[in-house]
């Protein structure tokens, strides 16, 4: 009995695991369309990326592309690589209104648990055009608020670089600035932790990119 019930059970499994990765990949791709603001129509993520996913790519650190399966890199692995090792995903998009824009995955820890998200970045290498944040566990109402459009739109039009140097975004507590001069969104309120823990999930994973946001800062001009 013990014997056809696992045989059961692994026949089920196996006759269900096509649609259960599907379901995860789609919930990726939405993730991506929702840093440059589109909401795919239901059962038509897979279209719908493809029309505004024109194209994927990894990099290195010195801003070059290198081969791989952008989609399929795991980032939770890769951030507990060395930078060298890492491998780091591009994704291009061509927005409604024509702009390319380059989404860039991020990964970081927040109170409770993990917490990631993408941002799209514009073709000059620079300028932030939209971002997208998860958790797996944080509180609702405060740390799961990063995962709020309240929280996401601040990024919106935010620099990533001030005189030529990489600064990526600080999240402030109301009131407060950063010392760098670097450009900032306003904290979770309740949620600090949570909210340092995006910054530092922006700072550590974009900084990778600076080759390559410099490389389109040096082509747009």
């Amino acid at each position: 009995m013990v014997l056809v019930v696992g045989a059961a059970l692994a026949f089920v499994y196996q006759a269900l695991k096509p649609a259960q990765d599907e379901n995860v990949a789609n919930d990726k791709r939405q993730q991506i369309l929702s840093a440059i603001h589109v909401v795919a129509p239901e059962g038509k993520v897979g279209e719908t990326y493809e029309k505004y996913i024109t194209g994927e790519f990894l990099t290195d650190l010195d801003g070059g592309r290198t081969e791989g399966d952008a989609f399929g890199v795991n980032m939770a692995g890769e951030v507990k690589k060395a930078d060298n090792e890492r491998k780091l995903p591009v994704f291009v998009a061509t927005t409604d209104d024509g702009k390319t824009v380059y989404v860039l995955p991020v990964y970081g820890a927040g109170l409770w648990g993990p917490i990631w998200g993408y941002v799209a970045v514009e073709d000059d290498g620079d300028t932030i055009y939209g971002a997208y944040f998860s958790h797996s566990g944080e509180t609702p109402g405060l740390g799961a608020e990063i995962a709020t459009e309240n929280f996401q739109s601040q990024f919106a039009g935010k620099e990533l670089y001030k005189d030529g140097k990489f600064r990526s975004v600080d999240v402030m507590k109301a009131g407060q600035k950063p010392v760098d001069d670097a450009d900032y969104v306003d904290a979770i309120s309740g949620g600090t932790i949570t909210s340092k823990g995006v910054q530092s999930m922006l700072a550590d994973c974009l900084r990778l990119y600076d080759a390559f946001l410099n490389n389109l800062q040096t082509e747009k001009n």
